[in-house]
């Protein structure tokens, strides 16, 4: 079993949990509303706007004996930086107020999930990142061209209101083969071990931050 077999297999409990996620099924059914839509992507712009910075942290720690892994950090920058602009974009042609939401600060949850981000980076062992390129690239292949389209269609929304949804379902198919190659080079049982944790605390830290979407109907 190769290492990416391994990290699939010990996280597959926590990949359903965050996958019943109450939102998750009311997307693919198309019953959320714009608001429901634009909390989604407010919370989404509070965490992908540290993609880069976490990545960039990342590099900047990983050992001298591990270059490799430090050029495959340096191509996910490449990849990922600016795209919390991309969902300000969506903000504003979904209706809503892309500046107020660059101003705004992040719900709990979502500022939760970043810190455990950087306190593995800089506390724990860097490599764990992984585990957080896992569950958000991951879902997004799983989910997000096909919540995209039904909610285009249920939301009535143009296409510019989804390049952040539309272009990850695809982007993000290529990034997940380029990911299972990293994670199978990954080199001592350690760091393979963190990969794992940090991705099963992805997992749930990940569902909260849906769950925190209020879903009652005239919420």
């Amino acid at each position: 079993m190769t290492s990416y077999q391994q990290l699939q297999q010990a996280t597959d409990g926590e990949r359903a949990t965050l996958l019943s996620a109450p939102l998750i099924h009311a997307a693919l059914s198309g019953q959320v509303t714009r608001r429901h839509y634009l909390d989604f992507l407010t919370r989404a712009y509070h965490h992908v706007k540290h993609t880069a910075p976490l990545l960039m942290a990342c590099g900047a720690r990983i050992s001298d004996q591990a270059e490799w892994l430090r050029e495959a950090v340096a191509h996910y920058i490449q990849e990922e930086i600016g795209h919390h602009e991309w969902i300000l974009d969506d903000i504003a042609a979904a209706g809503g107020d892309a500046d107020a939401v660059r101003a705004s600060q992040p719900d709990f949850d979502t500022e939760v999930m970043v810190a455990y981000a950087y306190d593995t980076v800089m506390r724990r062992n860097p490599v764990g990142l992984f585990g957080m390129v896992y569950v958000l690239e991951g879902t997004s292949v799983s989910l997000a061209t096909r919540v995209a389209g039904v909610l285009q269609n249920a939301l009535d929304l143009p296409s510019s209101a989804f390049s952040y949804l539309s272009s990850h379902g695809a982007l993000d198919i290529e990034h997940m083969g380029h990911f299972e190659k990293v994670v199978n080079r990954i080199e001592g049982e350690a760091n393979l071990e963190c990969v794992v944790h940090c991705a099963k605390v992805f997992f749930r830290l990940y569902g909260n931050v849906l769950r925190g979407i209020d879903l009652r109907e005239g919420a």
